[in-house]
């Protein structure tokens, strides 16, 4: 059956409602300029939400516009701007379905036609209300005559143009969905995009929040060939909200839960999830991953990854991002902060003041100049950290298990118990690898200097707690700093350690990197990771999966093939792509040695069962199509 488009304009094709754009314009200048814009704004939603009649609405509203013909020159141009974003991107839409689109709004034609004329929808499918205007052409009133003037003229005007087959209405407010009240159009969609009406959404047969989303639903041509609002982002752990607003403002559809969940608890909720992002605590284990019926991607919004399944998300075809470098500065800050307050016994003179003590003494308080300050593992915090403890005269030695070139005049140990004999201070930023479990241990403590100093800020598992507080008492060291731990609760609340009480420790809750830039940093770029791969299938910086980064997509669909990598794939997937006579403008391949990457970039216009038959390939474990 044929089908009608019905759209309306203010709200639905531009993001705001015109006359209030031309009240805030025409009212420049005013003294009461806010408070006769409020005003308009009230009467235009009491009218759109049919509360009071249109023409009610319409006539109290053009009195206090203090409008002139010639600003609505100016009123054109500035709703050019304005155009909603989904309606922009699907101009392919407007120009191929032109003759079945109509725009019935209460607004006005001197605006509207300009506007959607260049949408392809001439003046003759425009239906709109019309100004009157003096001789010195201010604008006095409207055409009472049009039925579009009149309380409910939607439906006199649909009526009269009589159309056939299914009719559609796309719009924000009551005058749209009365139309289908009437039993004059098939169909309401609510669109949200611009702004949320309870009455149009509840009153709706479908809740658009973009153009996509109805496109999507009627399969019309669009510029997504999914629309984003269904993709569903779950953030764990209280993420920082900038993640939320730019995962949002993207379009997609997004959860922000401010704790961590279960393993249980995680499976009943992955369910239809695409994205999930976590911190620290949340465990992304085998089961969880089975339960993932539409997983694509796991952002974590910290350095480490051993809470994630790696390996299983590679064979289950979900790509992991992590921020490895937004919270380094942070990091070595705290590092540097710790490391002053140990050799200054700045926490046992701050605790004996607390406790009403007076204590002065320089006794074991000694300035960090020129001190060896021994850094192990020499990544992007060791490194940073090299540059500015020597920059405050501490001499540097460093240990990595691979060969790292050495910054400023830092020394490297060929050993870990060159770097130990040999440091006042040893400080830890090693990976979360397992083999790093109690890699400072009972031997490596006495392997240190007597009254040395250690710092942990990597991993808790990597220090021996046990062996440590021994030393810690016996003297054997000055004292610690210890900000992860063996054993971490999921949520704020009571904790235990055999470190508490005992002189010169620092104890913070793993606050490494938990600064506000730094959490700021981290929602900004994992969400940016996140959404390049969703959006166009790039995975640089993935820690699990082939990089590839992509070119910009330009009127093509793109394949994205995941396959496990054996002999054969790509010949294959070619192979399909020749049957079908698919037209290849560009091909892309990545693998290492358990997964291939394909991305194959097509002429838009192709036989969807291409799309089967590249599923149906042995070994393929994922398949998706953009355009």
């Amino acid at each position: 059956m044929a089908r009608k488009y019905v759209f309306d304009f203010d709200s639905t094709l531009t993001r705001v409602e015109a006359l209030d754009v031309l009240a805030e314009m025409t009212l420049q200048g005013r003294s009461n300029r806010e408070e006769v814009v409020q005003e308009i704004q009230r009467i235009t939603n009491l009218g759109i939400d049919g509360d009071i009649s249109f023409t009610e609405s319409l006539e109290k509203r053009i009195q206090l516009l203090n409008a002139h013909k010639s600003d609505l020159t100016t009123l054109v141009a500035e709703l050019r701007q304005k155009i909603s974003k989904s309606i922009e991107s699907n101009k392919e839409f407007f120009e191929k379905y032109s003759d079945d689109i109509y725009v019935i709004s209460c607004g006005f034609k001197e605006f509207i036609d300009p506007i959607v004329e260049e949408y392809n929808i001439p003046s003759d499918r425009v239906y709109a209300n019309t100004f009157e205007f003096d001789d010195a052409g201010n604008i006095i009133g409207f055409d009472e005559k049009n039925p579009l003037a009149s309380h409910n003229g939607k439906i006199e005007c649909l009526k009269q143009l009589d159309l056939n087959g299914e009719v559609q209405v796309i719009g924000d407010g009551y005058s749209d969905y009365v139309m289908r009240e009437a039993g004059i159009a098939d169909k309401f969609f609510a669109y949200t995009e611009n702004v949320h009406r309870e009455k149009a959404a509840n009153n709706a047969d479908h809740v658009a929040p973009n153009l996509d989303e109805f496109l999507f639903v009627n399969d019309l041509p669009r510029n997504i060939s999914y629309p984003k609002n269904r993709i569903k982002i779950l953030l764990l752990e209280n993420v920082h909200p900038v993640a939320f607003d730019n995962l949002s403002e993207d379009g997609f559809s997004v959860e922000l839960v401010t704790h961590s969940l279960t393993e249980d608890e995680l499976i009943k909720k992955i369910k239809g999830v695409h994205v999930l992002g976590i911190r620290s605590k949340t465990q992304v284990t085998q089961k969880v991953l089975d339960a993932a019926n539409k997983l694509l991607v796991v952002g974590a919004f910290c350095i480490g990854t051993t809470q994630i399944d790696l390996d299983y998300c590679k064979q289950k075809g979900v790509v992991v991002f992590n921020a490895p470098y937004s919270n380094t500065r942070s990091v070595v800050e705290l590092a540097i902060g710790e490391i002053i307050m140990l050799m200054r016994s700045i926490f046992p003179r701050s605790t004996e003041i607390h406790e009403g003590q007076w204590q002065k003494t320089a006794a074991g308080s000694r300035e960090v100049r020129g001190k060896n300050i021994g850094i192990v593992g020499y990544g992007n915090i060791g490194k940073q950290l090299s540059v500015l403890a020597e920059s405050i005269g501490m001499r540097v030695y460093y240990y990595d298990v691979n060969d790292k070139l050495a910054l400023g005049n830092a020394t490297k140990c060929s050993t870990l118990e060159d770097l130990l004999n040999v440091s006042d201070v040893v400080t830890l930023h090693i990976d979360d690898n397992k083999a790093n479990k109690n890699f400072i241990g009972e031997r490596e403590i006495n392997q240190m200097k007597n009254g040395a100093f250690l710092v942990n800020l990597s991993r808790g598992f990597v220090v021996d707690i046990d062996a440590l507080a021994t030393a810690l008492k016996s003297g054997k060291l000055a004292g610690a700093a210890i900000d992860v731990y063996p054993e971490e609760p999921r949520a704020n609340g009571e904790f235990y350690t055999k470190l508490q009480g005992l002189q010169n420790v620092i104890l913070t809750p793993h606050i490494g990197g938990s600064t506000e830039e730094a959490q700021r940093d981290i929602a900004d770029f994992v969400p940016n990771k996140i959404m390049g791969y969703i959006n166009s299938g790039d995975t640089v910086d993935a820690v699990n999966f082939p990089n590839i980064r992509l070119p910009k997509q330009s009127n093509a669909h793109r394949f994205l093939h995941i396959h496990k990598n054996v002999p054969g794939v790509m010949a294959h997937i070619n192979e399909v792509l020749a049957t079908y006579e698919m037209n290849i403008i560009g091909q892309y391949l990545s693998t290492d040695s358990e997964v291939g990457y394909v991305i194959s970039d097509m002429d838009k216009e192709y036989n969807k069962e291409v799309v089967k038959a590249l599923k149906k390939i042995e070994h393929t474990i994922k398949f998706r199509v953009l355009y």
